[in-house]
């Protein structure tokens, strides 16, 4: 296969999503990977949000049409890694050593890193810790693990639990809302077998984080219609529908008893996602800043591309490490904000990260 071509969720072509396969990374534990495009080709590492999430095939949608070869893992326990949703041993800096492990195993010299979310601080532990494996960055939506990103979910705004409908047993708590939240989904999710009430706290996390995902992408719609390309403004509002829909069906399906396939997957995902979080995601005071400054001292290009209207995670995160970096060097960091909100498959954000991840880009 000379390019990568896929079709994803919303049309575009895609080749046949291939099969994951597993490495050995610590006793018993296998990390799920796949490899997509050519052999030979300069190297992309593709790192998915989350924590927990996997990795899916429309993280391969910037890189359309490229002659390139994409890696992409699923951290520990997420995805095809077993043991499912292991939090044993799972923390940011074994995931680095995963990282490190796969790039060994599969003869790779050096690398550039697409990351999302979550994605981009293990993007950053990776490259502090590796930087001569590193060729570039493209830094999606960063996250800096702040107290607001984390409330924001987890005790999220009265229009967000409006509208991803009542769950009289969510965790309130009171002045400390997110660490009293945290605490007790973790103490639910603990089960390897999701009863009642676990079931209904997952679906209610994940209503809330489609909710938020919407209002960055009704925003954006609305600044589209006002000022943007009329075709993009169209996709836009295509996705805003669908994900409208979806949230509709999810708050129909609320107390549905049956234990499902999504149900099984958020049980995976929301059990690391807590693990994670409860623990600021393992990064110390200081670490990410310290991590920007010393990839910026070492010449390591990073792109920062995040969404105007990002509910999820602020811009002002990539606005400050963009500055930052650039008090060690002007041209080692590049921003870009296009009119979308967090996630990747939206029009504008897709397009950006098709320019920076193009193989002639310097």
């Amino acid at each position: 296969m000379n390019a990568l071509s896929h079709r994803s969720d919303s049309g575009r072509a895609h080749a046949a999503w291939p099969g994951s396969r597993r490495l050995v990374v610590a006793g018993h534990r296998r990390m799920g990977w796949r490899s997509v495009g050519q052999a030979g080709a300069p190297t992309w590492l593709v790192l998915h949000g989350g924590p927990g999430s996997g990795a899916q095939a429309g993280l391969t949608d910037p890189f359309s049409g490229t002659v390139q070869r994409l890696v992409l893992p699923d951290q520990r326990g997420s995805g095809a890694g077993r043991p499912r949703a292991d939090l044993h041993g799972n923390h940011t800096a074994a995931l680095v050593g995963d990282l490190e492990r796969l790039r060994l195993s599969l003869g790779i010299e050096r690398w550039s890193i697409l990351a999302g979310s979550w994605g981009t601080v293990l993007a950053l532990a990776y490259a502090d810790r590796h930087p001569q494996h590193v060729e570039r960055l493209v830094l999606r939506g960063a996250f800096a693990v702040s107290r607001r990103e984390c409330g924001g979910v987890l005790a999220p705004a009265e229009r967000v639990r409006r509208r991803a409908g009542p769950e009289p047993l969510w965790p309130e708590g009171g002045a400390g809302r997110t660490s009293f939240a945290l605490r007790r989904l973790q103490q639910v999710l603990q089960s390897g077998t999701p009863g009642v009430t676990a079931r209904r706290l997952l679906r209610h996390w994940r209503r809330v984080e489609q909710v938020l995902a919407l209002q960055g992408m009704e925003r954006s719609l609305r600044a589209l219609m006002h000022q943007g390309p009329a075709a993009q403004a169209a996709q836009v509002r295509r996705q805003v529908a669908g994900l409208r829909r979806a949230l509709r069906r999810d708050r129909g399906h609320a107390r549905c008893p049956r234990l499902s396939r999504q149900d099984r997957t958020s049980w995976q995902k929301y059990r690391i996602q807590a693990h994670y979080l409860r623990r600021r995601c393992f990064v110390r005071p200081g670490q990410l800043d310290r991590a920007i400054l010393n990839l910026a001292r070492a010449g390591i290009r990073m792109d920062w591309v995040h969404g105007r209207f990002d509910a999820v995670c602020p811009s002002a995160n990539s606005v400050r490490w963009h500055r930052l970096a650039r008090t060690v060097s002007a041209g080692v960091s590049h921003l870009y904000r296009p009119v979308c909100g967090h996630l990747g498959s939206e029009p504008a954000m897709l397009s950006a990260l098709k320019e920076r991840v193009r193989p002639w880009v310097s």
